[in-house]
């Protein structure tokens, strides 16, 4: 499943993110790239250790772990610190697949579904394109300044070549309570359903009370505590 979520949609909150990608330190992009994808990777990466990465990580990461699509398509467990990169002229990130592990000691996750937060508009920079190769397709996407993309991180993906301007996105990775895709994308479905029928049906119905029953039984059937 890819999915694009709408995440920060209030203009003064993009404002203060950009102000605080301005005081970042970059480094090679390379440096976080597994043996393969370092190999086609040509971006910068911003250093997350100091106190304006720190500062940048606080303020980006609330609009993704807290956001409720986020929770109900991805079913998180753990979720990786995110990163900040950007992609000049001539910057790419060839086709390459996600490492299956990240991180060390109690941040070691699992890499189900990767995201990436779009931070300046397509306006802003020409082609810069995230595709996603998926089975029987190909999915290129270029998101507006606070907009979430959720793909599969066993997909084969890439970022075409910038020609123009300057692309930055804060990217990261979720392990997800539920492993098997299928059944997460099922238990969206559901959230989805159950959120329409709230809407039209007085609490304590019958058919409120089924699809409650119904989620968490399948949460205990497939979830991973």
């Amino acid at each position: 499943m890819i999915l694009s979520i709408v995440a920060i949609q209030d203009a003064d909150i993009l404002t203060k993110l950009r102000e605080g990608i301005a005081g970042l330190r970059w480094q090679d992009g390379r440096v976080s790239a597994g043996t393969t994808a370092r190999e086609v990777k040509r971006n910068e990466q911003a250093v997350m250790n100091d106190p304006a990465g720190r500062a940048m990580r606080d303020a980006v990461t609330p609009h993704i772990a807290e956001n409720v699509v986020v929770k109900a398509a991805a079913r998180p467990r753990q979720i990786s610190a995110p990163m900040i990169a950007r992609t000049g002229v001539e910057g790419h990130y060839g086709a390459h697949v996600d490492n299956a592990m990240m991180g060390a000691g109690n941040a070691r996750l699992r890499t189900d579904i990767s995201f990436t937060m779009f931070l300046t508009d397509p306006d802003e920079y020409a082609g810069g394109e995230l595709v996603v190769h998926a089975a029987g397709m190909t999915q290129s996407i270029k998101g507006k300044a606070g907009e979430l993309v959720l793909y599969p991180s066993t997909s084969i993906h890439e970022v075409r070549p910038v020609t123009s301007g300057m692309r930055v996105v804060c990217v990261g990775w979720i392990e997800s309570q539920i492993r098997n895709p299928a059944h997460r994308e099922m238990l969206f479905d559901l959230e989805n359903l159950r959120a329409s029928l709230r809407q039209n049906l007085p609490t304590g119905a019958a058919e409120l009370l089924t699809i409650d029953k119904t989620i968490a039984n399948l949460l205990r059937m497939w979830g991973e505590a």
